[in-house]
């Protein structure tokens, strides 16, 4: 049986439409870097898109940032239930004597674990997702302005705490 579709019904489900085409594939790699799982990329990316459907069905409004901010939550939800997994991991090389590999991404993957997560988490939005200052700051709850500044003294900590192969000292 056909269901009878309201102007307002017909509305919504474009600007979700919209707004699934404009931010999908972003908010996919955004949490693909940070998952290193595409599968998983895909679940949480769904499922963000799944509860961003039903807060426009609510009429709540839903824009790029929020889309973010609710796929960072599905990652901390999803690193939770990973974490004994990476444990597990950690315990069996170390059993073994694997050392990790070495290069330079093995260099500033290693800097940005030792940088502190404020200072990572501007970086990573910034360069690694290609977010504006704007939209970064919607993720990080701040303003534009702060954005910069965070960002400047992440750029100065990074470069504290990085020891690239091959580089001058």
């Amino acid at each position: 049986m056909d269901t009878l579709q309201t102007g307002s019904d017909r509305d919504r489900a474009a600007r979700f439409t919209a707004l699934y085409v404009r931010d999908h594939p972003r908010v996919c790699a955004f949490v693909h870097r940070r998952s290193g799982d595409r599968g998983a990329a895909e679940e949480l990316t769904a499922e963000v898109f799944r509860i961003a459907w039903e807060r426009m069905k609510a009429g709540e409004e839903v824009g790029t940032g929020w889309l973010f901010v609710t796929a960072r939550n599905l990652l901390s939800n999803h690193y939770r239930s990973l974490a004994r997994l990476t444990e597990l991991h950690r315990t069996i090389a170390d059993a073994l004597g694997r050392a990790p590999a070495s290069g330079r991404d093995n260099a500033v993957l290693d800097a940005l674990d030792r940088l502190p997560s404020a200072h990572r988490e501007v970086l990573l939005l910034s360069y690694w997702d290609g977010l504006s200052a704007a939209e970064a700051g919607e993720v990080l709850g701040c303003s534009t302005s702060a954005v910069w500044v965070r960002l400047h003294r992440a750029r100065k900590a990074f470069r504290a705490v990085c020891d690239l192969p091959g580089e001058p000292e």
